[in-house]
């Protein structure tokens, strides 16, 4: 599967309707951007069960500036329209390929409860 091009108008419904997807917040002008996309749609291909959407952050400033990108390339994993996972750098094939096989092994219930506790305390967003 390729990629697919996340804009403001179709982020939030393929968020909702796929419980897991992977993003690429990138720039046609940023050089790690260029060296990551191949291994990101290498993963892609890989990993046709899942979604992998890219985030042009020239084209897209509303919604790099919505999840507050400061670094590009930034990859983000939502599951069950839950962040789980963002950091900004490019990774290696063999540390993406590790990363989507530990998002995949979440208990979801879990993360949720833990992101539940988190909000209701007080001052814990750090």
């Amino acid at each position: 599967m390729s990629t697919l091009e996340l804009t403001k108008e179709n982020f939030n419904e393929t968020v909702e309707k796929n419980g897991f997807v992977l993003i690429d917040f990138w720039a046609s002008w940023c050089g790690p951007c260029r060296q990551f996309g191949p291994v990101y749609q290498k993963a892609a291909e890989g990993n046709p069960d899942l979604v992998f959407g890219k985030v042009d952050t020239e084209a897209q400033q509303e919604l790099a500036a919505a999840f507050e990108i400061r670094s590009i390339p930034t990859l983000m994993i939502i599951r069950d329209r839950t962040v789980v996972f963002s950091q900004p750098g490019a990774l290696p094939a063999p540390a993406l390929d590790d990363l989507i096989k530990q998002a995949r092994a979440l208990d979801m219930d879990e993360v949720r409860r833990e992101v539940a506790e988190q909000q209701a305390q007080p001052g814990a967003a750090e």
